[in-house]
């Protein structure tokens, strides 16, 4: 698999489609923010859920194990969301 690009839309397990937001690059590992299409079709701005994932060598979405590895994630995606 590719770079993943901001903007693209894959689709989960359940079927529902999710977008991705960002897109950072921490100490070799690449991290996405992602939302779920139907919520950002709505634009309830402050009801977004935005879920945070790690992506492997295979190119495929993990979860982030570690509450201090979600955190250093975290921190950077607010430095990257109000650049905007």
């Amino acid at each position: 698999m590719g770079k993943i690009e901001v903007g693209e839309i894959f689709t989960n397990d359940q079927g529902e489609e999710i977008e991705v937001l960002a897109v950072v690059n921490m100490e070799g590992t690449e991290y996405v923010a992602v939302g779920f299409v139907e919520d950002l079709q709505e634009e309830i701005e402050e009801d977004i859920d935005i879920f945070f994932l790690k992506v492997n060598q295979d190119g495929d979405f993990t979860a982030i194990e570690s509450d201090e590895e979600f955190d250093r994630v975290s921190s950077a995606f607010d430095e990257i969301m109000q650049e905007d």
